[in-house]
């Protein structure tokens, strides 16, 4: 069975958000955005709803993790090429997102990370086919 996946983040502020994730070449889904909360379009079946603080508090019980001290998740994305992770990761950085950690190369894995505007953590990852299957 194929399943749809949407990660849900809280954002201090919709608008740079949306600006953030639009400058690394991501999309939305009108039908899914409002005043709220938006729908970015990372996959086919893939989405992350950035929702207003506020808004997102309302969905669970618990407290909001103060992302400047605490981590909460590490969403990680693939990406097609060694060139496609550094160009995704400078974007990132150059449109405000802080560096997370140093870049990791293994045989086959090549990636990089950054911290979004809210201080999610997000790793880029390229994994060579040809030398994953030795």
């Amino acid at each position: 069975m194929s399943r749809k996946m949407f990660v849900n983040l809280p954002v201090a502020d919709l608008t740079k958000s949306v600006e953030f994730f639009t400058a690394l070449g991501f999309t939305f889904d009108p039908n899914f955005t409002d005043e709220n909360a938006t729908c970015m379009i990372v996959g086919q079946d893939a989405f992350v709803m950035l929702l207003v603080r506020d808004f997102f508090d309302g969905f669970t019980k618990k407290s909001i993790c103060d992302t400047t001290s605490h981590t909460e998740a590490i969403i990680a994305l693939s990406a097609e090429h060694r060139e496609q992770v550094d160009t995704l990761v400078d974007t990132a950085l150059a449109s405000g997102g802080a560096p997370s950690n140093e870049p990791m190369e293994m045989p086959g894995m090549y990636g990089r990370s950054f911290a979004d505007l809210d201080g999610h953590l997000w790793e880029v990852m390229y994994m060579d086919p040809a030398a994953m299957g030795q």
